[in-house]
């Protein structure tokens, strides 16, 4: 049992929530209803196990980096508390599954499943590039409704695609607002962020209208989709949620960003998610 809390403290396991409600959602959605249970355990297990393949990944390309961040030396692979072997063992088990849950779903599914695993893989390169990392992480994410909409229907749709942007300009902007403790970090060890390339005035002024593009795309996706006034009140909520968010960031005081970026984001993921199944089934 320790060994599974030190593995949940090493992938935030509690963080599959940003995503997953996306996925939900962009199943609900498609289809007007909630689907078998079947496929909703399979839709869960697949997103659940992406999400952990990619977190695990994510800790073991960056080993050598979080070691030498005062902020993250105490991780458990860093630390030793969790070994690499272990690891690396998860990232295979967690890629079977999703392989298993995808091919149990639908033909489309399946033969989506190696791009969701590049994806999950060379995003975590991306700040050794550029700055726009935060929105490469973002489209990553934003794969989640695409997959919960496929998952479903088994076809492509352009509805998806809103929610896609939606996810990105939401990720990306909250990442961009944690990145802001390792400004002085990252800068020394040539990693790229909107914080280093810009400083932070700027970097919470492209924060902010990254969350402002989030809230126009929720209300298009509204407009076209044919979701009604609960849904309306979702998207209100929040956009007053992501307003306070930045309140609280405003000043650059990163006492709070744990504040910013879990709860209120873990809060929106499945706000919109509720708000959007009452508005289906009213």
């Amino acid at each position: 049992m320790g060994k599974i809390k030190t593995f949940f403290e090493l992938i935030k396991f509690e963080h599959t929530v940003f995503a997953l409600p996306f996925a939900y959602l962009g199943m609900v959605v498609a289809q007007r209803r909630w689907p078998s249970w079947g496929v909703f355990i399979l839709v869960t297990l697949a997103m659940a196990s992406a999400r952990t393949a990619g977190m695990t990944l994510n800790r073991l390309i960056d080993l050598k980096i979080d070691s030498q961040n005062p902020r993250t030396k105490n991780r458990p692979l860093v630390a030793g508390t969790f070994k690499t072997s272990w690891a690396w063992g998860c990232v295979a088990t967690s890629v079977f599954i999703l392989l298993v849950s995808s091919w149990a779903l639908n033909p489309l599914c399946f033969k989506l499943s190696p791009l969701a695993l590049l994806l999950l893989t060379i995003y975590h390169y991306a700040k050794h590039f550029t700055w726009l990392c935060h929105w490469v992480l973002g489209v990553v994410l934003g794969c989640a409704p695409i997959g919960g909409w496929i998952a479903v229907t088994g076809q492509f749709s352009w509805q998806p695609l809103i929610l896609a942007v939606v996810v990105m300009t939401w990720v990306a902007g909250f990442d961009i607002l944690y990145s802001l403790q390792d400004e002085d970090f990252d800068r020394v060890s040539g990693l790229h962020s909107v914080p280093v390339r810009f400083g932070v005035k700027r970097a919470l002024e492209i924060s902010f209208y990254s969350h402002v593009a989030t809230v126009v795309f929720l209300v298009l996706f509204g407009f076209l989709g044919g979701v009604g006034i609960v849904y309306a009140v979702g998207v209100v909520i929040t956009a007053f949620l992501l307003r306070f968010e930045h309140g609280i960031v405003s000043d650059g005081d990163l006492s709070k960003i744990n504040t910013a970026f879990f709860t209120i984001n873990g809060w929106i993921g499945v706000l919109l998610f509720v708000f959007a199944y009452l508005d289906v089934y009213r």
